[in-house]
């Protein structure tokens, strides 16, 4: 099973101060565990709100936003993907992973869908034929 985990800073609006250096380190350490217990699959941190843009979607109409946005809570400040045997095993990981927050953050843990979670919109022969190249290197239903 592949998993999503996403790091959130739930301080509200305001610019979050990057980690300290106790806090990154002990992130690594975390990031290497989950390398060592082949867990890991990818993962990185994101830039504050001021260097991102967000893009609403209305039909064909497309409205961009710059950063940073003032209604900005529980922003997402990184991800990783896991993969594990179970919701079970991800929430394990999860209650040992150190807050890389200097104040409160949250951790939301989101499985991918698999192919044959699409099985209403796949034809049999879709669902039986592996995908390939990059989408394929990357498990991608």
């Amino acid at each position: 099973m592949r998993v999503m985990v996403f790091m959130k800073a739930t301080g509200g609006g305001k610019k979050a101060p990057p980690p300290t250096a106790e806090a990154f380190a002990a992130m690594d350490r975390f990031t290497e565990e989950l390398v060592k217990a082949g867990v890991f699959v990818a993962g990185a941190g994101l830039k504050n709100t001021v260097d991102a843009k967000r893009i609403a979607c209305d039909g064909a109409s497309r409205t961009v936003t710059d950063g940073p946005f003032a209604e900005a809570r529980n922003l997402v400040a990184g991800f990783s993907i896991w993969q594990v045997k179970d919701m079970d095993e991800a929430m394990a990981w999860a209650r040992r992973c150190p807050n890389p927050m200097p104040g409160p953050s949250e951790i939301e843990i989101r499985p991918y869908f698999e192919a044959a979670d699409l099985a209403e919109y796949l034809t049999p022969e879709e669902l039986s034929t592996p995908r390939t190249g990059e989408r394929g290197k990357l498990g991608v239903a």
